[in-house]
C-alpha cells in the first residue's frame, strides 16, 4: 500500500517501501561521489540499502562515449534490502552516452531525468544514436523529465568566482539536490561533507553548496514533477551504525583479527583494482600496530608478508586474480613453511587483464588448486560488504590456529558496494590468542598439536629454538631437509589432513529444511539468492537458500542438505566452478546457474531459471 499526502503545487508525497535510482554520466561527472553521498545520507536517516558502483573499464575512454560511462545504483528502503535492484525506478542521465548505455535496463513507465544541455547532433552521434533520442520516439515508453541541468547550475553559481570548467563540475550536486528533494532526503549531511572536503577553499564550498540547494529547490518549485516520495526508516537491530564498503570492512576485520590474536598486523601489497582500497585503508591505522608496505611487484609483496609471518606478525597480502597468479609459488612456500598468512583476492573479470573494473567469481579454482604440488589451502568467502569484517576475522582465526596460509575471497561488487553496518561491541568478538613457543626443552619445529596438527610458532632469535625454514621438503618433527620418498608422502598427507580437520561452523539454511529447490551460492551472490528465496516463500513455494562461507573445507551440513531437495541449483558468477567441486565431492546432481557479464545476478534472472523446476512433477 502507498500512503499519499497533498503538498504544494498540487503534488503528492507518496509513501513507498523502497526505490532504486541510478546516476550515470561520464567518468568525470562525479557519479560515484554523487551516489556515495546519496548512500551516506540514506544510511544516516535509517534506510537499509545496497549499492552497485559501476566503473568504466577503460581508464581514459573518450568523453561522451559509451565506453566512458560511469554509474552508481542504490536500492534503499524501509525493509531489509538484499540487492542493489534489478532495474532503476529513476535514471539520472547526464549525457547521451549515459542514456544509451543504461536504456537497456529501464522498464517502460519508469522515470528518466535527462540533462538536455548535453544532447545535440554531435554528442548524440558520439554516443551511438542515429537520430535525436529526445524527439524520435526512443523514450516514448518512459516518464521523461527534461532538465537543462548544466545551464541551471551555471545560473545558480553566477555570483561565485570560479572558472566555467569548475562550475561544470558542480552539476552533479545539482542532480543530487534534485534527487534529495524527490525522495525527502535532508541536505545537512552533504553540506557538512562539502565543508570538510573543501576546507579553506571558500569559493568551492559556496559553489557546491549553492548547486546542491539549487537542485533541491528546483524540484520544490518546478511544475515537472507530479510526485515526491517518502521512505520511512527500516526496522534494524539497535546499535551504532555506519555506512561501509566491503574493502573498508575487510580492512577493519583484518585489524580486529590481529587484535583478537594479540599480534601486530603487516600488509605487503602491490596496487591492483579492485583490491587497492584495502591497502589505502589499512595505511591509516599505524596507531593500531598496523604496518603497510607497498612493494615494487606482487612477488615482493607476498615475500615481505611471509617474512612478517616468520617474524611473528599476522601477515596479509592483497591482490586480484592476475596478482594471485604471480604469487602462486610464494603461496606454496607459505604452505610448506606452515606459517599463518592471509591472501586476500578481491576478484575481478578475467582471464589475464580481463575486466579490471567489473565483478566476477572466477578465481575459486585458482584459490583451490592454483599452485604446484599438493598444496591445500583453506578458503573463506565474504557474502556482503559488512560481512567482509567477519570473514576477515575468520580467516585470521584459521590462519593462526592451524598455522597455514588462508584465502580470503571477495569481489568487485562486494568490495565497492556499501551497506549500513552495525559496529560490534568488542565483547562480541571471539578471541583466539596466539602462544609462541619459548621453551627449548624437547623442541622440534614440526612436532604437531594432536588436535589441529599445527606446528609450533617460534619467533626468530628465541634462544635454543633455532630451526630450518625454506621451500625444500622437511623431515617430520625435526625439520631437517629430507629427500626421503616415504617422508615426503607422509608430510604431504599430513599437511592436507590439517586443512581437512579445520573446524568450521555449519552454513545457515534459510527456508524449509526440505523441499523443491535448494539455492546454493557463495560470495556476492548472497543478496540475489536470499531475495529470490524470500520472493518464492511469499508465493508459497518450497525454496531454500544455503550460502557457503567456507569453501575449503566445506561445512559438515552441506552434504545432508543437498539430499533433502528435489533440485539443487548452484548460482555463481563463473562457468561452474563451485558446481564442479560439489559434484566431485558429493556426486550430486547439480543444476548450474552461471553468469559471466561483469555484473551481479538480478533476482528476476534467478526466478526465471528456477520457476520451471517448481512446475515439474515429482518422479
Amino acid at each position: 500500500m502507498q500512503d499519499e499526502t497533498q503538498v504544494g503545487n498540487a503534488r503528492r508525497v507518496k509513501e513507498i517501501r523502497s526505490a532504486v535510482i541510478r546516476f550515470a554520466g561520464d567518468s568525470g561527472d562525479g557519479m560515484q561521489l554523487t551516489g556515495s553521498q546519496f548512500t551516506s545520507t540514506s544510511a544516516v536517516i535509517g534506510n537499509d540499502l545496497a549499492t552497485l558502483p559501476d566503473f568504466p573499464a577503460e581508464i581514459r575512454a573518450p568523453t561522451g562515449t559509451v565506453a566512458g560511462v560511469s554509474g552508481f545504483q542504490i536500492h534503499f528502503g524501509s525493509m531489509d534490502i538484499y540487492t542493489p535492484g534489478d532495474s532503476p525506478d529513476v535514471l539520472v542521465a547526464m549525457n547521451p552516452a549515459a542514456l544509451k548505455y543504461n536504456l537497456r535496463d529501464m522498464i517502460p513507465g519508469r522515470i528518466i531525468i535527462l540533462n538536455t544541455d548535453a544532447f545535440g547532433e554531435r554528442p548524440n552521434a558520439k554516443a551511438g544514436f542515429n537520430s535525436d533520442p529526445l524527439t524520435d520516439g526512443t523514450l516514448d515508453e518512459f516518464k521523461v523529465i527534461d532538465v537543462p541541468l548544466t545551464k541551471m547550475t551555471h545560473q545558480a553559481l553566477d555570483h561565485v568566482k570560479i572558472s566555467k570548467k569548475d562550475k561544470d563540475r558542480c552539476k552533479n550536486f545539482f542532480a543530487l539536490g534534485l534527487m534529495y528533494w524527490m525522495y525527502g532526503r535532508p541536505l545537512e549531511h552533504t553540506q557538512r561533507w562539502i565543508e570538510g572536503k573543501f576546507k579553506g577553499q571558500d569559493d568551492y564550498i559556496e559553489a557546491n553548496t549553492a548547486a546542491l540547494k539549487a537542485g533541491y529547490y528546483y524540484g520544490e518549485t518546478a511544475e515537472l514533477f507530479s510526485n515526491a516520495y517518502k521512505i520511512a526508516p527500516a526496522p534494524i537491530e539497535p546499535g551504532l551504525y555506519r555506512n561501509i564498503t566491503g574493502n573498508q570492512a575487510a580492512a577493519f576485520g583484518f585489524i580486529a583479527g590481529a587484535e583478537l590474536a594479540g599480534l601486530p598486523l603487516f600488509l605487503g601489497s602491490y596496487p591492483i583494482t579492485p583490491a587497492s582500497d584495502v591497502l589505502h585503508e589499512l595505511s591509516k591505522y599505524k596507531d593500531f600496530g598496523v604496518r603497510t608496505f607497498q612493494a615494487e611487484d606482487e612477488i615482493a609483496a607476498i615475500g615481505s608478508a611471509i617474512g612478517a609471518a616468520f617474524g611473528g606478525s599476522l601477515a596479509l597480502t592483497t591482490s586480484s586474480g592476475p596478482g594471485i597468479a604471480l604469487k602462486g609459488e610464494a603461496i606454496g612456500l607459505a604452505h610448506i613453511l606452515e606459517l599463518p598468512l592471509i591472501i586476500a583476492n578481491i576478484q575481478r573479470g578475467g582471464p589475464s587483464t580481463g575486466l579490471p573494473t567489473k565483478t566476477e567469481q572466477s578465481d575459486l579454482l585458482q584459490a583451490m588448486f592454483g599452485r604446484n604440488g599438493e598444496c591445500a589451502v583453506p578458503i573463506v568467502a565474504a557474502q556482503s560488504p559488512g560481512d567482509c569484517f567477519w570473514a576477515a576475522i575468520e580467516a585470521a582465526r584459521i590462519a593462526t590456529t592451524y598455522m597455514t596460509p588462508v584465502f580470503f575471497l571477495s569481489d568487485g561488487y562486494i568490495a565497492n558496494g556499501a551497506e549500513p553496518w552495525r559496529i560490534p561491541d568488542p565483547s562480541e568478538l571471539p578471541t583466539f590468542p596466539v602462544t609462541f613457543r619459548t621453551d627449548p626443552e624437547a623442541f622440534e619445529p614440526y612436532r604437531r598439536d594432536p588436535e589441529t596438527l599445527a606446528r609450533p610458532w617460534v619467533k626468530p632469535g628465541t634462544p635454543g629454538l633455532e630451526h630450518r625454514v625454506g621451500g625444500l621438503e622437511k623431515q617430520a618433527n625435526t625439520g631437517n631437509v629430507s629427500y626421503d620418498p616415504d617422508n615426503h608422502e607422509a608430510m604431504c598427507r599430513i599437511r592436507t589432513e590439517k586443512i581437512a580437520r579445520i573446524k568450521v561452523p555449519d552454513a545457515e539454511l534459510f527456508g524449509p529444511d526440505s523441499g523443491d529447490v535448494l539455492l546454493i551460492g557463495w560470495g556476492g551472490t548472497f543478496g540475489a539468492l536470499r531475495a529470490t528465496a524470500i520472493n518464492m516463500h511469499d508465493e508459497g513455494q518450497k525454496v531454500s537458500h544455503l550460502h557457503l562461507r567456507h569453501l575449503n573445507p566445506f561445512p559438515q551440513n552441506l552434504a545432508p542438505a543437498i539430499k533433502r531437495y528435489r533440485h539443487v541449483v548452484v548460482a555463481e558468477l563463473n562457468l561452474g566452478q563451485l558446481s564442479m567441486m560439489i559434484r566431485e565431492r558429493f556426486m550430486a546432481d547439480i543444476i548450474c546457474l552461471n553468469k559471466l557479464q561483469g555484473q551481479p545476478f538480478k533476482v528476476g534472472e534467478i526466478i526465471q531459471r528456477i520457476r520451471p523446476l517448481l512446475n515439474q512433477p515429482e518422479v
